[in-house]
């Protein structure tokens, strides 16, 4: 047997195992660098994560909004108004502009305004009113309505509006005056007092167109039946008079719905 080929043999093998032997040095390296756990390099930072911070409402920003908020609140109550009073003017425009005089059972002339015992030219219409329905045979009774004050000396708008209609050929049981009513509301509630003693069921109303949508208001609710008939105009009515009885009545029956006491405003409508 040879032994002289011991020697090549062994070179190979020493190179094969020290090739060997690197390439698992590098592996163990490579996966030392490819795992994070047991990673020791400084040469990354690490991450940190962190939440997000709160936005705080600052004073201004809050102030905006609540401008924002009232604004829209003004723009809503401003429109519900438009609307209110724009369904006002269409209903008293359609109230004074009909005629609903019928046979009933009385006629009711509510009061204006007199001076010294004679009626004012608003109640001097609406009397002369009442004369043509009696004289068509509407009703057998006129009921004249009305107070006075202080100032009045005794004389009361009930009472002129009785003499008026004595004198124009209306017999004295024909009429009844009411003379303590010192506003729409109260005339309202005596006339309602007067049909249940007599024992009316039905009445034509009389008075300034733009006054008998609220003047028919309150009678229904009394409880009464009416139909609203209109004086003559007289004369020519500017705009700005018109526009103060479609107020006054407007901010009237807006009141009166709200159940605030507008007594103060006694006189302006119906003198």
């Amino acid at each position: 047997m040879d032994t002289g080929a011991a020697p090549d043999i062994a070179v190979p093998l020493a190179v094969t195992l020290a090739a060997s032997a690197a390439g698992r040095k590098r592996c163990s390296l490579a996966v030392e660098n490819s795992c994070p756990m047991g990673s020791t390099s400084t040469s990354s930072p690490k991450r940190r994560f962190s939440l997000p911070k709160r936005r705080s409402t600052s004073p201004k920003r809050r102030e905006t909004t609540a401008r924002l908020l009232l604004r829209r609140l003004l723009g809503v109550v401003l429109l519900a108004a438009l609307g209110w009073f724009g369904w006002l003017t269409v209903e008293i425009n359609a109230v004074a502009g009909r005629d609903e005089a019928r046979p009933a059972d009385a006629i009711a002339v509510f009061g204006a305004a007199e001076y010294g015992g004679r009626p004012s030219p608003v109640l001097h219409a609406r009397l002369d009113h009442a004369v043509e329905l009696y004289r068509e045979q509407m009703a057998p009774l006129v009921i004249t309505l009305g107070g006075g004050s202080d100032l009045d000396k005794g004389k009361t708008e009930g009472g002129v509006g009785r003499d008026y209609l004595l004198a124009n050929g209306v017999p004295y049981d024909r009429i009844v005056a009411e003379t303590h009513s010192v506003d729409t509301e109260q005339q309202v509630r005596r006339l309602a007092e007067i049909a249940r003693q007599r024992h009316l069921n039905s009445i034509v109303v009389v008075s300034d167109g733009t006054h008998l949508f609220r003047v028919r208001k309150l009678c229904h609710d009394a409880g009464l039946i009416v139909y609203t008939s209109p004086r003559g105009t007289l004369g020519n009515i500017d705009d700005y008079d018109l526009a103060l009885r479609y107020f006054h009545e407007m901010l009237s029956y807006t009141l009166l719905r709200l159940h605030v006491n507008i007594g103060w405003l006694h006189g302006r409508a119906d003198a």
